[in-house]
């Protein structure tokens, strides 16, 4: 996957000048050599200048880190820890940070042993909060090494997404289909987030398109296509305008992209694209999201934002999927019913005209768009990839400025049934627990689109973290409760 950062993170210990720095070198070590164990060292750095126990120290070691290459940082406290210190290294470091502290080792010795960590933690959190500084804590963040070395693995995706977003431009072409005002997008958040973005006209995008035309790379482009549909491609006759309209997408980023590193695109895809274009773009835009370019349809700049986190997160291709239709009553008796644990109300169909990667398809084929094609000649809605989500784990989830210009978002937990759709387009059989009160009290109440951003996987806890950490309100952030779990909008009666 391309279009995203690599996270390497700077381990600086710290020690209160009235316990014994051994401590910390020596649980420094034993963290680094957890964590080397258990995962690839390359992911951080042992910053061996000195053990920070004085604001001269905190310079020395910010300057080491820096030259380094580490665009994340954790903080980790052998012992009680300098509170002024320690914090001034996350204010001063130029990326996410985290804080762990040490737990004491043994019984035996609880005397010059004894770090004290467990209390310095707390020290830590309420002197990040006096500076208003955002560190990333861990649900229980103190630990053994190996425990510790767990919490710092954990934090490498949520770093993964913060430093992408640092650095992320998002460019669209617009404007928004008519009807859809749901995909509003205030981008007033966007800037708060430090995400910059570039709004252009479809007239732009079909200009550059036009002098792509006999493109010398198009054959290339166009058998590399053909290789990966396979015995899918019944549209052979369109992959040379799709190649030629790759091709265009690929040069505007890297002529657009200025001095952000990482890109996603918020795409438009109808109603004039096909009689002008001579296609529909949905399989160019799974191509890209299948190589860490996320492409949102419809102009969806929120959608697009979600699914670069998700890229971040997964570090692998995501989707963007209607939340469509409900699954048939007896769909739902003769695939589901008595073979999953799930009810009716739990399940839905997530689907859109043929956007998603072929890798997460059960099998594609590239076809007409079916509901554009009963207003327009066919052979202009050619370019749907199309095919049945392939069964397993998803994360279903969306970031969001909602119309009042605040942050809000959701995530929900779930997975694809292995339940054919017999339906068209790339589409799948979702299934959530509690879906149906999740959609009553949090996407229909919260007033959110019907797009959401899909990860193949479960990742629910880092998506959790990283909403926090780059601003969203814990109370702005809905999930899908169990029952014994009211929504502040759920009749207590029911």
């Amino acid at each position: 996957m391309i279009n995203m950062p690599v996270v390497k993170v700077g381990i600086v210990a710290v020690s209160r000048d009235c316990f014994p720095e051994e401590l910390s070198v020596n649980r420094r070590k034993a963290l680094v050599a957890a964590y080397q164990e258990k995962y690839q060292a390359a992911d951080i750095y042992e910053c061996p200048v000195c053990i920070v126990e004085s604001e001269l120290h905190m310079v020395q070691a910010l300057e080491d880190i820096k030259k380094e290459g580490c665009n994340a940082l954790c903080v980790y406290l052998g012992n009680f820890g300098p509170e002024i210190s320690e914090t001034l290294l996350a204010k001063h470091f130029d990326g996410p940070s985290m804080f762990v502290a040490a737990a004491e080792e043994s019984q035996n010795d609880l005397s010059d042993g004894r770090g004290d960590a467990y209390c310095g933690m707390l020290n830590a959190s309420y002197n990040l909060k006096l500076r208003n500084i955002k560190a990333y804590i861990p649900e229980y963040p103190v630990g053994t090494a190996e425990e510790c070395a767990d919490m710092i693995h954990e934090f490498v995706p949520i770093a993964r997404a913060v430093v992408g977003l640092q650095d992320l431009k998002i460019i669209s072409f617009g404007p928004r289909p008519l009807n859809f005002l749901a995909c509003n997008a205030p981008i007033k958040q966007l800037y708060n987030l430090g995400v910059e973005i570039e709004e252009n006209s479809e007239l732009d995008l079909f200009e550059a398109f036009q002098k792509h035309a006999n493109d010398p790379r198009i054959p290339e482009v166009v058998a590399d296509m053909a290789k990966e549909l396979g015995s899918g491609n019944q549209k052979s006759e369109i992959l040379p305008k799709l190649a030629q309209y790759e091709l265009t997408l690929l040069d505007w980023i890297e002529t657009h992209k200025g001095y952000r590193k990482y890109v996603a695109i918020a795409g438009k895809c109808w109603p004039a694209f096909q009689t002008q274009f001579g296609f529909v773009p949905c399989y160019v835009n799974s191509r890209l999201t299948g190589k860490g370019i996320p492409v949102s349809c419809e102009v969806d700049i929120y959608g697009a934002l979600s699914e670069y986190i998700g890229t971040c997160v997964s570090e692998d291709a995501v989707t963007l999927l209607d939340i469509n239709n409900s699954v048939p009553a007896d769909m739902y008796a003769e695939s589901i019913k008595g073979q999953f644990d799930y009810t009716h109300k739990d399940t839905f169909m997530g689907f859109h005209c043929g956007n998603t990667s072929s890798t997460k398809l059960s099998s594609c084929s590239m076809k007409y768009q079916k509901i554009m094609a009963r207003a327009l000649p066919e052979e202009v809605t050619q370019g749907t990839l199309e095919g049945d989500i392939a069964p397993g784990d998803i994360t279903f989830f969306r970031l969001q400025s909602t119309a009042d210009t605040k942050l809000r978002g959701y995530i929900a937990q779930g997975e694809v049934l292995p339940v054919a759709t017999r339906s068209f387009g790339s589409i799948g059989v979702f299934a959530i627990p509690e879906m149906g009160r999740f959609y009553r009290h949090v996407l229909i109440e919260g007033n959110y689109p019907h797009h959401g951003a899909v990860a193949f996987g479960h990742f629910g806890k880092t998506i959790y973290e990283i909403f926090k950490f780059i601003g969203v309100e814990v109370e702005e952030i809905g999930f899908n409760q169990p029952k014994n779990m009211l929504y502040k909008t759920e009749n207590p009666f029911m």
